[in-house]
């Protein structure tokens, strides 16, 4: 399936090869993976191959949390963020690689009182993030797969000082590394094992201060059951920790620990378009905003 020369053949091979190609770049206000992968994200598409993506994703946060405890007061958060993401697959000598654009835009209404913020929302077009993917085992037939990838959040977003945290934005650069192993488990079951690690430059101007942020760490798993060629169910989890922030050399004690759930179904409505739903929520949350909702859909083009 993966030794096609001819264009036809080529998406067809890809349409059997992946369950589901994932991609969600969470806004900076969540506190979460700097970059959530779904299910099957890391599964490698033959050479040649093109995926066009949308991404709609609905969260809610109502409640905050600082050392594990929840603080006093009502706290309500909500993004609407929209991602547009364009993926080439090629071979470079051996390997497979997948070089990539996302761009992010949509909207941060944070609608109560929080810190020295009022009510305040912001819109508009967040940071690009480029990269891509290395294969360095790529075995189909045995349906094995390990990756490593880098990738880079460029400052070109919407932001405003003023707002802090509530951008679409966030005024500084990122990169983020992750290696990431997929296998079956029978023949029916999936198995996604991702490690990440970000690292962060400097804000000179949030809120009129200087933002600097140690390196964050997560963990991220899928388990997905196939019930067709076309279609299939997953649960995921992810767990962050670190990236402890410190505003003009103060440390804020915000040090991440935090975990949540998501559940996926996704299917190919035509041999070449993929949909996709998920929906969870937070499971712990040592520091930070608490998601009580989350919602993603998601369209995938193959071409």
């Amino acid at each position: 399936m993966y030794q096609i020369t001819r264009r036809k053949s080529c998406l067809s091979g890809a349409v059997k090869a992946i369950t589901s190609v994932g991609f969600a770049a969470l806004a900076c206000t969540s506190g979460a993976a700097e970059i959530a992968t779904d299910p099957g994200d890391y599964v490698a598409l033959p050479p040649g191959v093109n995926l066009g993506i949308v991404y709609y994703q609905h969260t809610e946060r109502n409640a905050y949390y600082a050392d594990g405890d929840k603080t006093p007061g009502s706290f309500k958060l909500v993004t609407d963020i929209g991602l547009a993401r364009f993926v080439h697959y090629m071979k470079i000598g051996d390997f497979i690689i997948d070089p990539q654009i996302v761009i992010p835009f949509g909207k941060v209404n944070l609608s109560t009182p929080f810190g020295p913020l009022s009510p305040v929302s912001a819109n508009g077009v967040g940071d690009p993030i480029i990269g891509s993917a290395l294969w360095l085992l790529n075995r189909p037939e045995q349906q094995q797969w390990f990756a490593v990838s880098a990738f880079a959040s460029l400052p070109a977003g919407n932001y405003d000082p003023s707002k802090g945290p509530v951008n679409i934005g966030e005024n500084r650069w990122k990169g983020i590394f992750q290696a990431v192993y997929t296998t079956a488990l029978g023949k029916s079951f999936m198995l996604d094992v991702a490690g990440e690690y970000a690292i962060y430059g400097n804000n000179n101007n949030f809120i009129g201060l200087i933002k600097k942020q140690d390196a964050s760490y997560g963990i991220q798993t899928h388990l997905r059951y196939v019930l067709s060629p076309a279609t299939y169910v997953g649960l995921s989890y992810y767990h962050d920790f670190g990236g402890q922030s410190q505003l003009n050399g103060a440390s804020q004690n915000d040090r991440m620990n935090n975990s949540r759930w998501l559940a996926t179904l996704a299917s190919f409505v035509t041999p070449t378009v993929q949909l996709q739903i998920q929906a969870g929520r937070a499971l712990k949350v040592g520091n930070g905003a608490e998601e009580s909702n989350r919602v993603h859909l998601r369209l995938v083009k193959v071409f």
